[in-house]
């Protein structure tokens, strides 16, 4: 379920979106992103998060890896192309990313990736160094 955000929700705060195809990951995120301030919305497949990038601003993606059809490397790319300020912080629970990781890097596209499950302090200490 898309969290649909308000002009209020996103007043001030950091626009994060978090896309990941495990709904209870997504949403246990955003959850956590917005108790800390930020207005974090979820959706649920890398298709839905660029349709998502392609109606609203992010300053912020937080993406899993390992999706069926549009993995998230491939949303973080197309998401960096509408919005080429946005940060990207990957999570993943797969070890063999490297390949996706690579191809990205091939590409031009650098991004950060952090295990999951990820602790709530390692995912705000990673969001704030590539926020900086």
């Amino acid at each position: 379920m898309l969290t649909e955000p308000t002009a209020d929700s996103y007043r001030g705060k950091s626009h994060t979106l978090v896309i990941d195809d495990d709904r209870a990951v997504a949403d246990t995120l955003v959850m956590v992103l917005n108790s800390v301030g930020f207005a974090a919305i979820a959706a649920y497949s890398g298709e839905a998060g660029v349709a998502l990038a392609r109606g609203l601003e992010f300053e912020f993606l937080v993406t899993g890896v390992r999706m069926p059809q549009m993995n998230g490397v491939e949303a973080a790319i197309q998401i960096r192309e509408l919005l080429p300020k946005c940060k990207v912080l990957l999570v993943s629970g797969d070890n063999d990313t490297s390949a996706l990781v690579q191809d990205a890097l091939s590409r031009g596209y650098k991004f950060e990736i952090l295990p999951k499950p990820v602790h709530p302090l390692e995912l705000f200490r990673s969001l704030y160094s590539v926020k900086t």
